[in-house]
């Protein structure tokens, strides 16, 4: 199923390229659209973990430098039966953490520093479980090609605005939408907002999906509930740059949600969030699993 959607997301976000760039240069700027997509697509699939590091400056470190993270990892990955992943750090006072890759055998976790050093052990193994649950789910490759063809995108919006500037591209006769100062308008007003209509084709239902992972991984629901708001917190204060088009990966917002900005969110508020794993808590409560929670002083 994710597959599918993988696809079909593939298939919408290739026909707003092709229609941006007719609405840039007419016929020719449609070739260039689709040309764009089709590098972009290929590209994406194959390399949108790279894409993903790259924008977070994430840089790779090994077991000798973090042999505690990797010790955590490693247990983790064995509860899930997981392939081990490779493992970044983000030179960040930020917290915040992601996971990507098309496909557990091919995944990578990236962790900030400000995260490594601000949350608990319990509460930074329940994120850990969180993004390796994205990596169980195979959310990952959705997201990454999401953010790496919304990076495009927000390319495009602004070669746009050279475009009305200057008076498009390609000759008179080759520009049959070009010619549209209304029409060029439009899309320079809607290519912006792109990374936010990709962000509501993942569905949240993905985090919800990746907190649960997380609870039933661990054991400890109110690991994760702490780390959220202790990384809600942060966010506000710290949050992560970098293209908009990436921060569905992210663990939490990298920007605190405002009233219209929450309408396009990809992620549930963290109060919806700490509902659901509560909820989850009581599942497991009901279910006879009480041993395997651990105690989380709450």
């Amino acid at each position: 199923m994710n597959q599918v959607k993988t696809l079909a997301l593939l298939s919408l976000l290739s026909g707003l390229l092709v229609g941006i760039g007719w609405m840039l240069g007419g016929s020719s700027g449609a070739l260039i659209g689709l040309a764009i997509a089709a590098f972009t697509n290929l590209m994406s699939w194959y390399s949108s973990d790279k894409i993903a590091l790259a924008a977070y400056q994430a840089q790779p470190i090994t077991e000798a430098e973090a042999p505690g993270l990797y010790a955590m990892v490693r247990r983790l990955c064995e509860r899930a039966d997981l392939p081990m992943p490779r493992i970044f750090v983000i030179p960040s006072p930020g917290a915040n953490a992601f996971a990507t890759g098309r496909d557990p055998e091919h995944a990578a976790i990236a962790v900030t520093q400000g995260i490594v050093q601000m949350l608990t052990e319990p509460e930074l193994e329940a994120v850990i479980a969180h993004e390796l649950s994205h990596v169980r789910n195979r959310d990952t490759l959705t997201q990454a090609v999401a953010a790496t063809v919304a990076g495009a995108i927000s390319w495009l919006a602004q070669m746009m605005q050279y475009s009305l500037m200057f008076g498009g591209m390609g000759s008179r006769d080759e520009r049959e939408g070009g010619d549209n100062p209304l029409g060029l308008l439009f899309t320079v007003l809607l290519a912006p907002l792109a990374a936010s209509v990709i962000q509501m084709a993942i569905s949240r239902t993905r985090e919800f999906e990746a907190d649960a992972g997380s609870a039933r991984m661990t054991g400890n629901p109110r690991a994760l509930v702490s780390a959220l708001q202790k990384l809600e917190a942060s966010a506000r204060q710290m949050p992560l740059r970098a293209n908009p088009a990436f921060e569905p990966l992210l663990i939490m917002n990298a920007i605190p949600q405002q009233f219209l900005s929450s309408l396009f969110s990809t992620h549930p508020t963290t109060e919806a969030r700490i509902e659901n794993l509560l909820r989850v808590e009581r599942e497991l409560l009901a279910a006879g699993d009480s041993a395997t929670l651990k105690s989380s002083g709450f």
